[in-house]
C-alpha cells in the first residue's frame, strides 16, 4: 500500500455532472483541482453504469428557450454532434475527454473517500483534509486544499465534516409549502435500475432466474405501463426504497430492483401478452440510480414557493425549470401515479446562498445535496440543473482562491459576472466587463432582420382549440398578421398580453391588444391583429387567438427567430392547477408554426451583440441578418474612434436553446450541428484603411469560440463576415467580445 499526499486549490468529491462541471469551471478559472470519483467512469447517474438521461430546465419541451448554457450546454451540443443516437459509452468518453483536457485537473477514479479531518466548533467547522482509497492501485491519498466541494450526491463528506443536513420531508408548516406533508418524516424519493432490450431477428427464449419477481402477483401491471418495445427511460418508474434508508439499505434495494427488472422481462417474454419472441435483454443496470438523500443547510433554503413564484434571487448563480417532480413513497408498488408534477410559469433562479454550508466554513455543495427543502429538491435534483450548480460552485471555489476567502465571503455580483464571462446559465443579468473593447465600439451590420413573412405550407390548422404566438416587440411594432381560411362569416376573438416575467412564455395579465375581428367567408385571407404596444416597450408578447370552428389557420414551413406557436390543451381534474406551462403546448409546431407576418422592429439589431444578455430574456437578444438569400455573406462591424491592440476575440453564436437535447436515449434530435450556429466565417481587421483576414474558421459546431492571437493585432475596425450557417436561413450572433488595449 502506498500513502500519498496531494495539495490542490480545490478538492472536489464526486464525479457526477455536478462534480465534472465544478472541476472544469475551477480549472478554467486558473485553479488546480483534485477531482475524486468512487466509480470507474464519470457522469454519475448519466454514465453507462446507470444510464439515466440528462434533463433540466427544458423539461422535455415544456420549458422554452431554457436549455442550460455554460459547461453543460457545451456538453449537450458536442454530444449531439458526436453521439445523437445516445450511445452511453460515447457519453462516458466525452466527459472523460473534457476533464482530462484541462491541465489543472488531477482525476482520481475508483477512489473512495471515507475519512475527513475537520476541526472547530459546531457552528464554524473547517475541513483540513480528506483521505481516499484507490481500488486496484492500493493507494491511500490524503487531499488538502483551502476549499472543498461535496458533489457526492449522498453527502458523505459534509456528514463526516459535521455539516448540518436534512433527510426526508419537512412539515408543511415549516416553509408554508402546500405539497409538503402535514407531519415531517424520513421519506425520500427511491432508487431505480434501468434495462435495455434488443431485437435479435430470430426467436430467443428467456428462462427467468430464481430471484425474478412474479410481477403479475403485484399491483405493477395494473398501475404502470409495460410494453415489449420499451426500455431505458420508459421504465423510470421501476423505483423503490423511498420508505427505507436509501444509503444504508442500498444493497437490499438493488436486490429488489433486480428481482423486479427480471420479473418484468419474464412477464413481457413469457406471459403471452406481448410480441417479444425475438427480443432479448441486452443490458441490466447493477448500480441503483439514487434520487435523494442528504440535503445540506446553507444560508438560504430554496422552497416550493421560491420555485412556483419564480422568486427573485439577488445572488442567483443558476436556474432550474424542471417541474417539482415528486414520486409516491411506495414507488412502483403505489396505486397512485408514478409522479405528480407542478410547473412554474417558466425558469426560476437558484441563489448562491444555497451552495455553501452555513456551519462548515470552507465547504461548498453541488448537485442534489444543495440547501433546498424536499419539495423544492423535487425540481433542482435533475442532472442538467445539478451541472449548472456545479459550475457555479467550481467558479466560486476559484474566486475563493483568488481572494483568499471562504465561500460565504465571495461577492455575489463578482461571481455572477465571472459565470457570464464563461457563458454561464443566469436569467436576466447582463455581462458587464469594462475590459471588453466592444463596449466602446460602434456596431453596424450589412443587414438586419426587421420584418418576417412565413413560407406558406399546404397544411391548415383548424381552430378547434385556442392557439397562440409569442412574438418579439420592439420600437413600437404594432401588428401580427395571420393567414386564415374562413368557412362562414364569424367574429374572431384574440387577446395580447405581456408575460408576468420576462423569461416566461405564457399569457400575462397586462393586456396590450384584443377584441373581436369581423371575418367574412373566404380562403387565403390576411387578417391583422392590432397590438397596442408603446414605442418604449421591448419584450415578448403572448397573442392568443380564441377557438373558432369556422376558421382554419395556414401553417408555415419555417419559424421566425424568437417566436413560438402554441395550441392549448386544458389540464384534466387530476392535475394541480393552474399550470399554464402545461396547458400551452408548442410540440405540434416545433420547427415551424402558423403562417405569420411580423414587424420585428429593432429586436434583432446589430447592437444586440453588445447588450450583455446571453440568453433570451424579454426577447431574443441576438443579431439576426436578413435572409441569406438576400444577403449571402452578412457581416457585423465594430469601429473604434482610435486604434486598439487586440489580444483575443470571442464569439457566442446561437445554438437555439429552445431545442431539447438529451445525452442518451429519450429522443433523437436530427441535426448533428445546431442549424442556428454559424458554421463558416472570417474575422477581418482594418488598419490605415487596409483590411486583412486574421481568422478563417470552417465547420464550426460550437456556441462559444475564443480566438487568442500569438501577437497583438493593431486595428481601428473589426469585421465578422459570415459565409455559412449550419442550416438556418439567417445568421445569428449573440455576443462578440474583444480584449486588448487601446493604443491611441
Amino acid at each position: 500500500m502506498r500513502d500519498e499526499e496531494l495539495h490542490s486549490d480545490v478538492t472536489i468529491i464526486g464525479g457526477g455532472l455536478a462534480g465534472v462541471c465544478a472541476a472544469i469551471a475551477a480549472a478554467r478559472n486558473g485553479r488546480s483541482v483534485a477531482l475524486i470519483n468512487n466509480r470507474p467512469v464519470l457522469g454519475g447517474n448519466s454514465s453507462s453504469e446507470v444510464r439515466v438521461w440528462v434533463v433540466g430546465a427544458t423539461a422535455h419541451g415544456f420549458g422554452h428557450f431554457a436549455r442550460e448554457g455554460g459547461i453543460m450546454g457545451e456538453l449537450f451540443v458536442e454530444n449531439q454532434y458526436r453521439n445523437k443516437w445516445g450511445n452511453p459509452y460515447l457519453w462516458d468518453a466525452l466527459l472523460y475527454e473534457k476533464v482530462t483536457a484541462e491541465p489543472g485537473i488531477r482525476l482520481f477514479l475508483n477512489t473512495d473517500v471515507r475519512d475527513v479531518e475537520a476541526h472547530g466548533p459546531g457552528d464554524a467547522r473547517r475541513i483540513d483534509a480528506v483521505t481516499g482509497w484507490t481500488m486496484g492501485s492500493e493507494r491511500r491519498t490524503t487531499f488538502t486544499s483551502p476549499v472543498f466541494i461535496d458533489a457526492s450526491g449522498d453527502g458523505l463528506i459534509g456528514l463526516l465534516a459535521g455539516a448540518e443536513f436534512r433527510i426526508g420531508r419537512e412539515a408543511r408548516a415549516e416553509y408554508g409549502e402546500s405539497w409538503a406533508p402535514e407531519v415531517a418524516d424520513d421519506v425520500t424519493l427511491g432508487s431505480t435500475l434501468l434495462f435495455y432490450t434488443k431485437d435479435l431477428g430470430h426467436p430467443v427464449r428467456f428462462v427467468p432466474p430464481a430471484f425474478a419477481m412474479d410481477v403479475a402477483a403485484t399491483t405493477i401491471p395494473e398501475n404502470r405501463i409495460i410494453r415489449a418495445g420499451d426500455d431505458g427511460c420508459a421504465y423510470w418508474w421501476i423505483e423503490t426504497g423511498g420508505e427505507d434508508d436509501i444509503v444504508h439499505d442500498n444493497e437490499s434495494i438493488r436486490d429488489e430492483l433486480w428481482s423486479v427488472v427480471y420479473g418484468i422481462w419474464d412477464y413481457i417474454k413469457n406471459s403471452g401478452k406481448f410480441d417479444a419472441e425475438n427480443m432479448t435483454l441486452e443490458w441490466v443496470g447493477s448500480l441503483p440510480g439514487k434520487r435523494e438523500y442528504r440535503r445540506f443547510v446553507g444560508d438560504y433554503t430554496l422552497t416550493q414557493n421560491d420555485i412556483i413564484e419564480q422568486a427573485d434571487q439577488p445572488d442567483q448563480v443558476a436556474f432550474g425549470g424542471w417541474s417539482i417532480d415528486l414520486h409516491p413513497p411506495g414507488g412502483m408498488y403505489a396505486t397512485e401515479g408514478g409522479t405528480k408534477q407542478r410547473f412554474a410559469d417558466g425558469v426560476y433562479p437558484i441563489p448562491y446562498r444555497s451552495l455553501y454550508s452555513r456551519n462548515v466554513t470552507n465547504l461548498l455543495m453541488a448537485g442534489r445535496n444543495i440547501s433546498a427543502s424536499h419539495v423544492a429538491f423535487g425540481s433542482t435534483r435533475v442532472m442538467a440543473t445539478c451541472a449548472t450548480l456545479g459550475e457555479a460552485a467550481g467558479t466560486a471555489a476559484a474566486l475563493c482562491g483568488e481572494c483568499g476567502s471562504d465561500p460565504r465571503e465571495v461577492d455575489g455580483r463578482r461571481l455572477q459576472q465571472r459565470l457570464l464571462a464563461h457563458d454561464g446559465s443566469l436569467i436576466g443579468i447582463r455581462h458587464i466587463d469594462p475590459d471588453d473593447l466592444v463596449t466602446a465600439a460602434a456596431i453596424t451590420a450589412s443587414s438586419t432582420l426587421t420584418a418576417f413573412e412565413s413560407a406558406d405550407a399546404p397544411a391548415r390548422w383548424p381552430l378547434d382549440a385556442d392557439v397562440a404566438m409569442v412574438v418579439p416587440a420592439s420600437s413600437g411594432n404594432s401588428a401580427l398578421t395571420l393567414k386564415l381560411d374562413v368557412r362562414a362569416a364569424t367574429e374572431l376573438y384574440y387577446e395580447a398580453t405581456i408575460p408576468h416575467r420576462r423569461q416566461n412564455y405564457v399569457p400575462g395579465t397586462m393586456q396590450v391588444g384584443g377584441g373581436p375581428i369581423r371575418l367574412t367567408a373566404g380562403a387565403d385571407q390576411f387578417v391583422t391583429l392590432p397590438l397596442a404596444v408603446s414605442a418604449e416597450y421591448t419584450g415578448n408578447l403572448f397573442v392568443v387567438v380564441k377557438a373558432n370552428a369556422a376558421v382554419a389557420a395556414h401553417v408555415a414551413t419555417d419559424r421566425m427567430p424568437g417566436t413560438l406557436t402554441f395550441t392549448r390543451r386544458p389540464l384534466g381534474p387530476a392535475h394541480d392547477r393552474p399550470q399554464q406551462l402545461r396547458e400551452w403546448d408548442d410540440n405540434p409546431f416545433l420547427g415551424a408554426g402558423l403562417w405569420a407576418r411580423i414587424d420585428a422592429g429593432d429586436a434583432f439589431a446589430a447592437p444586440r451583440v453588445g447588450d450583455g444578455y446571453l440568453r433570451p430574456f424579454g426577447g431574443p437578444h441576438f443579431w439576426a441578418s436578413d435572409a441569406l438569400a438576400n444577403d449571402p455573406t452578412p457581416w457585423l462591424r465594430f469601429d473604434w474612434p482610435h486604434t486598439v491592440s487586440l489580444e483575443s476575440v470571442e464569439f457566442i453564436f446561437d445554438d437555439d436553446v429552445n431545442e431539447d437535447l438529451v445525452n442518451l436515449h429519450h429522443h433523437i434530435t436530427e441535426p448533428e450541428a445546431m442549424p442556428t450556429l454559424v458554421r463558416d466565417y472570417a474575422l477581418e481587421s482594418r488598419l490605415d484603411g487596409r483590411w486583412q483576414t486574421i481568422v478563417a474558421c470552417r465547420d464550426n459546431r460550437r456556441r462559444r469560440v475564443v480566438h487568442t492571437f500569438r501577437e497583438p493585432i493593431d486595428c481601428d475596425s473589426l469585421r465578422l463576415r459570415i459565409e455559412a450557417t449550419n442550416g438556418a436561413p439567417h445568421a445569428h450572433v449573440i455576443a462578440v467580445r474583444a480584449y486588448g488595449v487601446a493604443t491611441s
